[in-house]
């Protein structure tokens, strides 16, 4: 009995068009350093660096947390004289410099402007590609120095904190004056620890424009940044309301 078959070959695979007669793109890493190595992508890149603040936000956010609740519990402890063997209230509202609220008008501003770098060098990064795509570059754009301008504000800020505690010293108030003005020192110079960190940042997003590291490193490195930032200018906020209507 005859059996008859048919033989087909394949020459070369293709790739079935789209809608629109156009090959769909293939999905890579899209790191710095090209399609093809294997690193992640921008959005995630970002998004690791925002899980990684706030993990390190955590602790800080527990500490001034453990800060407040000693400030309010600490306010209506009575303490032994040795004098009298009698319990009083040492328990002395300071009076805080009116330097604080000039400070505080800093900082908000700096945030402000910390922000508009954020959504600036984003903006930059995100039309990188495009731009270099069409042949043109963004040297020859005006920008305006929102990050230098946010590093200047933060070190006025740090000054004036400096200013406030040398009249907090010219009123007789020492960090072991009295239980409220050791509270003031701790709370304010924590702060401003915390704050020194953001600065050093500041520097470190410059000198990283100064390498000419690629826009989406300086990106992910001055967005973190600036959610560090704003943490920093809302705590700042809830510090001074603390010490002025939790006394």
């Amino acid at each position: 009995m005859a059996s008859f078959s048919t033989t087909a070959t394949v020459t070369d695979p293709r790739v079935s068009l789209g809608d629109d007669g156009i090959v769909p793109p293939v999905l890579a890493g899209g790191g710095d350093d090209g399609p093809s190595s294997g690193s992640p992508d921008y959005a995630t890149r970002l998004r690791r660096a925002r899980l990684g603040l706030l993990v390190a936000l955590t602790p800080v956010l527990m500490l001034f947390v453990s800060f407040t609740s000693a400030y309010v519990v600490r306010q209506g402890l009575p303490t032994l004289d040795p004098r009298t063997a009698t319990l009083v209230r040492d328990w002395i509202p300071v009076t805080l410099p009116k330097l604080l609220l000039i400070n505080t008008g800093v900082l908000v501003l700096s945030s402000v402007f910390m922000e508009l770098a954020r959504r600036q060098i984003r903006n930059e990064a995100a039309l990188a590609s495009a731009d270099s795509i069409a042949g043109d570059s963004l040297d020859g754009e005006s920008k305006i120095p929102w990050l230098p301008m946010t590093l200047a504000l933060g070190i006025i800020f740090l000054f004036g904190q400096w200013m406030a505690w040398r009249q907090l010293a010219a009123s007789g108030f020492y960090v072991a004056t009295t239980p409220s003005s050791s509270f003031v020192y701790l709370l304010t110079g924590t702060h401003a620890v915390h704050l020194l960190g953001g600065v050093l940042a500041l520097c470190g997003a410059g000198v990283a424009s100064l390498l000419g590291l690629s826009l989406t490193r300086r990106s992910i490195v001055v967005d973190v940044t600036a959610w560090y930032w704003h943490f920093m200018a809302g705590l700042w906020v809830y510090i001074l309301c603390l010490l002025e209507f939790a006394s």
